[in-house]
């Protein structure tokens, strides 16, 4: 009997071990199409930026080498640790790393373990097993009385478990790279933030010098006006140019309070004001001149390469849902110790028993749900190789766009710079002028204005060169490393 239950053991395992060598060849995988990226991103002149494959894109300069600030860097240092946005991002990374290491026990038997059970079947006496049992037992119902241990085991044969296990380690990967982008989206956020603070300090700094000019300019009206060279109405034209500008100087402050706060909020902190900030006139612009090659965007952009893994992953889905329609081929087997009386469950050897058993199984007719499954698995991996060339393509245009800005507003910046110095040097000859009335109160206040608009548009520009430059690292996939 022994010999023979062997025998039988090696046939099913021969069996399962010919399906496996064949099946493992029988599935082809599809695969995902590629994406066209152009040789280099659109620049208007393209004597400013570089982007030869040899030279070092931004994007792989850290941030703490990239933002020289201290206060800027110190915030973002903060807002990494402390952010709540970015560890949730974090925590999902956790909770996909449990499932992908629990993908990788799909190759282990199921194994489960009945402590004890016991039964009484009691059958109708109207029918032959109860009228039988009557008879030969003498008893009316039968005892059942069991602990066993039950294994199930299904070989790989079509890579089904292969796939599941893919599919986990993309959906890993993914939240990695969500986590990257987080965090790059995070880096950006703080140092625009910083730089529209430094923004409005400038504009409230310029307000109260422009302010100090209008008070001296009306302290000089007024002398005039008791030497009968003013009237009255060049008074109240001054004093009118003077509230308008205090008038603006509350809506700064309260700017400048709600950028705080909401820059403390980003580094996960409660509202507050920031101390120990850079002027805007002395902030560092950083320089360079490689940006790279599009190509390297599928490499250091995380929004990009989780792209490219949602692909892999609905990939590996598809043929998940495809081998689902084929024979799928189980071992189980069960031991321990079976008896019909309470008193022979442990008795050993004569409680002991043992089975094991092979199936091969084909799914025939099941409302054509799997074949229905696989079709959508197949629509949805299109899905996600579309949205992954959108992606690309968003990316693309998004350092495209960055770098045309920082074109024309460095071009701004330069004619800015000289309008707010013509300025100024008009306000400095009006003013001789005006004091040896050569030059009406008129003359004056539309110098002044002048003067005050052209250094707000100055500040302005800066700040906007500096957010441009730090969308174009963030673009380009720098801040993560």
């Amino acid at each position: 009997m022994k010999i023979n239950i062997d025998s039988k053991l090696i046939t099913l395992m021969c069996t399962g071990a010919i399906l496996v060598s064949l099946g493992g060849c029988a599935v082809s995988k599809s695969t995902a199409s590629k994406v066209e990226l152009p040789e280099k991103f659109r620049s208007v002149t393209d004597s400013i930026f570089e982007m030869e494959s040899e030279n070092s894109s931004i994007a792989k300069i850290p941030y703490r080498e990239f933002f020289v600030d201290t206060t800027l860097t110190k915030l973002i240092e903060q807002g990494l640790i402390h952010n709540n946005d970015l560890q949730v991002a974090l925590k999902q990374i956790d909770i996909a790393s449990l499932a992908y290491r629990q993908s990788k026990w799909g190759y282990a038997p199921i194994v489960n373990l009945n402590v004890g059970s016991a039964a009484i079947n009691r059958p109708s006496k109207n029918t032959m097993n109860g009228a039988m049992m009557s008879q030969v037992t003498g008893k009316s119902y039968i005892e059942d009385y069991n602990t066993s241990v039950d294994l199930s085991w299904e070989i790989d044969v079509w890579g089904k478990i292969k796939g599941r296990k893919e599919s986990a380690l993309a959906g890993y990967l993914q939240t990695q790279e969500a986590a990257k982008a987080v965090q790059t989206q995070l880096i950006a956020q703080i140092a625009e933030g910083y730089h529209n603070l430094l923004m409005l300090d400038m504009q409230l700094e310029i307000s109260h010098r422009n302010l100090n000019l209008i008070d001296s300019t009306l302290r000089m009206i007024h002398v005039q006006k008791e030497m009968g060279i003013a009237t009255s109405l060049s008074i109240q034209q001054q004093e009118n140019a003077k509230d308008q500008l205090l008038a603006s100087i509350p809506a700064l402050k309260k700017s400048i309070a709600t950028q705080e706060n909401g820059l403390r909020v980003l580094t996960g902190q409660m509202p507050g004001d920031i101390s120990h900030r850079t002027k805007l006139s002395d902030m560092y612009t950083p320089e360079f001149k490689s940006v790279g090659l599009p190509v390297e965007m599928l490499s250091f952009r995380p929004d990009v390469k989780s792209g490219e893994l949602s692909v892999r992953q609905a990939l590996a889905e598809v043929h998940v849902s495809k081998v689902n329609m084929y024979p799928a081929l189980r071992i189980t087997a069960q031991g321990g110790l079976n008896a019909v009386k309470a008193s022979d469950w442990f008795n050993i050897p004569g409680s002991l028993f043992g089975t094991i058993a092979g199936s091969l199984t084909q799914p025939l007719l099941n409302g054509k749900q799997l074949k229905t499954e696989y079709e959508q698995r197949k629509i949805m991996a299109e899905q996600a190789e579309l949205n992954f060339k959108q992606t690309v393509l968003q990316a693309v245009g998004e350092v495209s766009n960055s770098l045309a800005a920082i074109e024309f507003l460095d071009e701004q910046e330069k004619i800015t710079q000289r309008l707010a110095l013509r300025s100024q040097e008009a306000v400095e000859t009006v003013t001789k002028l005006f004091r040896h009335d050569m030059a009406t109160y008129l003359d004056m206040i539309v110098a002044q204005n002048n003067k005050l608009q052209a250094e707000l548009d100055l500040a302005s520009v800066k700040a906007q060169k500096l957010s441009a430059i730090t969308t174009l690292y963030r673009s380009l996939g720098g801040g993560w490393q």
